[in-house]
């Protein structure tokens, strides 16, 4: 009995161990979650590592560079020089030749270039990683609204399943004493049969938007998340009437800076381009020892070895490339000129779209204040019909049209919950503010 006890313990014990605890989440806590565990964040981050590793690499190769080397000779079949009858070989059977060499670049001006462009490359990478986690920002916004939402409305459909089950039971007694008619029991069975197939695939829904939040905030999908806030609450935190009047601060959106960060990257390749007709300047000094044997004695200390040491400046002039360099600058300076054309674009554009998002916004919380309004006017419709069809003054097509009203009610209010929220990120998003 006590082995029987014990086994029973490890088996609860184990099971225990296996269920990991849900994750309490408010909104922000998913948001900060996943600009941490969000794969596209993940590797935007690594995009800036890599840039800053890019910048090293640029600059170093202006910097001094020793490099060493180390050659062997096997002289199988030695030279030989003939005087007369007397034969003489020439050089040795094993050479050994140890060198070390040390360069410098004194001048060369698409390293100059190159340069600059490594800072470029480096601001293109953070300002491609602030895009991103804007992007992810709005996207886990978007998720855990649409599970809050999904979240809600099966609360809502579980109570009016619970409503309509209690009118058919009272309706089904009536109608057996005979003081109904049954067409009132089938219109209530066909919108309780409605409801319940509206619940199941919100149920479904649900699921998918739970795992939806989990993939968007870098969790695994089917890992047990518990959301903190509630959808009413989140959609009042988030009607701010002051974003409404916020200046159009083109310069500080992301994909401004982005066109910004692309008409400078087109200057510097016409720059580059243009430095290809200048000289460039390099120095060296090498030194290094040669050691001759007619035996792989090379550790011997008592055989000698021979030093050597050259020191040069080597310049290179380009003079002429039939018209090559030419059309490569014309052609970069056309592409600064397209870049020039897409930054006004951008910038026109970005107007357009900051406008339309806070038209947009100002919608969403007026329909938001005219949907909550409307529920409570189909609430009280629907009571009234309901008293009305169980006094036996109203019909049950009434009663199912004021059922029906009130659900769409319910479901449209809900909706702008989530569009209030969402359409305030869109707007934070465009003007690249996260208050």
């Amino acid at each position: 009995m006590k082995n029987l006890i014990l086994v029973f313990s490890l088996i609860l014990t184990s099971i225990a161990v296996g269920q990991e605890a849900p994750t309490n989440m408010s909104l922000q806590e998913a948001i900060d979650y996943a600009l941490e565990n969000n794969r596209t964040a993940k590797n935007a981050a690594l995009d800036i590592e890599a840039a800053i590793k890019q910048k090293w690499e640029t600059t170093a190769t202006g910097l001094p560079q020793l490099n060493a080397a180390v050659d062997y000779q096997n002289a199988l079949k030695r030279n030989v020089f003939v005087f007369g009858d007397q034969v003489i070989q020439v050089g040795s059977k094993h050479t050994l030749t140890g060198t070390a060499t040390l360069s410098q670049l004194l001048f060369d001006g698409s390293y100059l270039v190159g340069l600059q462009s490594a800072k470029v490359y480096l601001e293109i990478s953070k300002n491609a990683k602030t895009k991103t986690d804007l992007e992810v920002r709005k996207a886990v916004i978007n998720a855990y609204g649409n599970v809050l939402l999904a979240e809600e409305s099966v609360a809502i459909l579980e109570r009016n399943i619970s409503v309509l089950e209690k009118n058919l039971n009272d309706i089904t007694k009536i109608f057996e004493n005979g003081l109904e008619e049954e067409e009132s029991v089938e219109q209530l069975k066909i919108t309780l049969s409605s409801v319940k197939s509206n619940l199941n695939n919100t149920t479904r829904l649900k699921d998918l938007a739970y795992q939806m939040l989990n993939l968007t905030i870098g969790k695994p999908i089917n890992d047990a998340t518990v959301l903190t806030e509630d959808l009413d609450a989140l959609a009042l935190q988030n009607i701010k009437l002051e974003l409404l009047d916020t200046d159009n601060s083109i310069e500080n959106n992301i994909d401004y800076k982005i066109a910004q960060n692309d008409k400078t990257s087109k200057e510097l390749l016409v720059k580059l381009e243009k430095s290809k007709a200048l000289p460039s300047l390099s120095a060296f000094i090498n030194g290094g020892y040669t050691g001759n044997r007619e035996s792989f004695n090379f550790t011997n200390t008592n055989e000698k070895w021979y030093g050597s040491s050259i020191f040069g400046v080597s310049l290179n002039v380009p003079i002429f490339s039939s018209g090559m360099r030419s059309a490569a600058t014309q052609r970069a300076k056309i592409n600064l000129e397209k870049a020039d054309i897409n930054l006004t674009e951008t910038e026109q554009m970005l107007n357009l779209q900051i406008e339309s998002a806070k038209s947009d916004y100002q919608f969403a919380i007026e329909d938001y204040q005219n949907k909550k309004e409307n529920l409570t006017l189909a609430e009280r419709i629907e009571t009234k019909n309901q008293t009305k069809f169980f006094e036996g003054i109203g019909s049950s097509f009434e009663l199912r049209q004021a059922q029906t009203q009130l659900y769409t009610a319910q479901q449209e209010l809900l909706q702008t919950m989530l569009d209030v929220i969402t359409k305030k990120a869109e707007l934070e998003t465009l003007l690249n503010t996260t208050n």
